[in-house]
């Protein structure tokens, strides 16, 4: 028993590192809605979009534009999404025909990659998990010696999956464990400590009491008592429960579906796996089980501007194409190059992609479909990810790379600012790249909508992106005139930098450096200026 409370106790310090980090993360001044805010009236480093509203664009008109939002799925009837859903006027909803011949039958607010008439992929594993069950097969029975000289190079590339694969499947075992133990004890000593108290909430006061040789009650003191320590005399162990649950949740979920090499939901989608070009698979269900994430990116782009309700979405006349194929898990390539023709044939103007993965097998397939938006001039604007890693060297797909010397001229990669000033600027999880990355945008802390008319506070790259699609909406919007292109440049040129401003940069070791150095531009998008910028080239074009 001694044992068993000395390791509680040291989960106990563990979680109290972790909460105390989250403290001081969450007690930062930030202000709902920062990232719509101007630096100079507001004090928050947003993208300036209410003073450009009230400003530059007072009294402009404007044509809608089309954002697609290839996601999680989105809850098209969120009260502060009413009216900006795209509709497919051309498709009867709910009369099972393909009304107007596009491949998709009933595709009335967009489409469903990842899901079939059997029902939708919920839950799927990483695309390294699906590499290393490909090649497990082929290699791990054959020794290295006998491994044939044409094979060398894919047999060099297994060993590198195996090691990753069984390293980071080793340390989510780990992660998962560690949360379960520790929700499960403070759930058991919490309830224990309050039936042997006779109390509702266990105090401070209450632990301090207990005088028992009872070994049971001792351990359940001696952790709730270090909790007491670390968290503060306010702790809340049926709140401290109810956190870590999500902790149990999302480690879980790697352990039992990203990581499991024998899960394999595919099939409830009826479409050749094997054939990348394949076209016509789905549904249109485009809510899907749980559209938390492309909810709140939908919602930070376009949540309605003229109702009382919710949040300012960045762009006013906008609406959003809801393009289903990101699961619990990696996106497939086919997917998601399916996606992105379906957007572009659908009259998108703007694709919005906030996900990302480490491994590409079917690259080539999702170049064709970004060469297919190019040729179309369709913005394509991504997320730069969450993993604290610099992606000139790191790998983070999809990519505006074709190869080493070519890359798409439609593509912006965004990497998520904060609120804050000077070493905080930056958020502490965002990718970075000084030749990938092309502009940082509000990605911490971001208040926006979620499922059932509800609103939460994310943060990631995911919603740094969306703030720059919400920024290029707003330029092609009032200005038709200016091509994908031109956007992309306006966006990147007048990207709000900083003399030598110094930041922590992003990873566990805290080191200093130039923001300059993180981007290509060196700085954060802001719609006050790319509008200025936007109207001098139009005053120009027109003369």
């Amino acid at each position: 028993m001694v044992r068993n409370i000395i390791i509680a106790g040291m989960l106990m310090s563990s979680y109290a590192i972790v909460a105390q980090d989250m403290a001081q993360d969450s007690s930062e001044m930030h202000v709902k809605e920062w990232q719509v805010m101007d630096p100079e009236e507001d004090k928050a480093q947003g993208v300036s979009a209410e003073k450009t509203y009230r400003t530059l664009l007072q009294g402009k008109s404007s044509r809608k534009v089309t954002v697609a939002v290839i996601d999680s799925g989105v809850d098209i009837d969120h009260e502060d999404l009413a009216g900006k859903i795209w509709i497919n006027e051309d498709e009867v909803e709910g009369n099972g025909v393909d009304d107007d011949g596009n491949g998709y039958i009933d595709d009335r607010y967009g489409w469903n990659f990842i899901g079939g008439k059997e029902g939708n992929v919920e839950q799927d594993t990483y695309e390294l998990t699906r590499i290393y069950v490909e090649l497990k097969a082929k290699y791990d029975e054959i020794p290295e010696k006998k491994i044939k000289k044409k094979q060398k190079e894919e047999y060099q590339f297994w060993q590198k999956v195996k090691s990753d694969f069984e390293k980071t499947r080793e340390k989510a075992q780990q992660q998962y464990d560690f949360y379960y133990g520790l929700q499960k004890n403070i759930v058991r000593y919490n309830d224990l400590l309050k039936a042997y108290l006779d109390v509702e909430k266990l105090t401070i006061d209450d632990i301090k009491k207990i005088n028992t040789q009872d070994s049971t009650i001792l351990a359940a003191r001696a952790v709730t008592g270090m909790i007491f320590q670390n968290v503060g005399p306010d702790a809340d162990f049926e709140a401290l429960a109810e956190e870590l649950e999500e902790g149990v949740e999302y480690f879980g979920n790697q352990v039992h579906y990203a990581y499991n090499t024998d899960f394999d939901p595919r099939n409830v989608i009826g479409d050749n796996y094997d054939d990348p070009y394949e076209k016509g698979y789905g549904n249109n269900d485009v809510k899907g089980h749980d559209p938390s994430h492309g909810t709140h990116v939908a919602g930070i782009i376009a949540a309605n501007r003229n109702n009382d309700l919710g949040i300012n979405g960045i762009a006013d006349n906008v609406e959003i194409m809801v393009i289903r194929a990101v699961p619990d898990g990696d996106e497939r390539d086919k997917d998601v190059a399916n996606a992105i023709i379906y957007a572009v044939d659908n009259g998108a103007h703007i694709v919005n992609m906030s996900f990302g993965k480490s491994y590409s097998p079917q690259k080539e397939a999702v170049d064709k479909a970004i060469k297919y938006a190019e040729s179309k001039g369709v913005l394509l604007v991504h997320a730069a990810g969450n993993s604290s890693k610099n992606i000139d060297t790191g790998k983070n797909y999809p990519t505006k790379k074709y190869s080493e010397d070519l890359s798409a001229n439609n593509w912006l990669e965004i990497g998520a600012s904060s609120w804050g000033d000077d070493e905080n600027f930056v958020g502490s999880f965002s990718n970075y790249g000084k030749n990938t990355v092309d502009v940082f945008a509000p990605g911490v802390q971001i208040y926006s909508t979620t499922p059932g008319d509800s609103y939460k506070t994310f943060d990631g790259t995911s919603m740094a992106a969306p703030a720059t699609s919400g920024v290029a909406a707003m330029l092609m919007s009032y200005y038709p005139e200016l091509s994908a292109f031109q956007v992309r440049d306006i966006i990147r040129k007048s990207a709000r930098t900083f003399d030598h401003l110094k930041v922590v940069k992003p990873g566990k070791d805290k080191e200093k450096i130039d923001f300059e150095e993180l981007s290509i531009t060196g700085g954060i998008i802001n719609a006050y200026e790319a509008v200025k910028m936007a109207e001098s080239m139009t005053l120009k074009k027109g003369n």
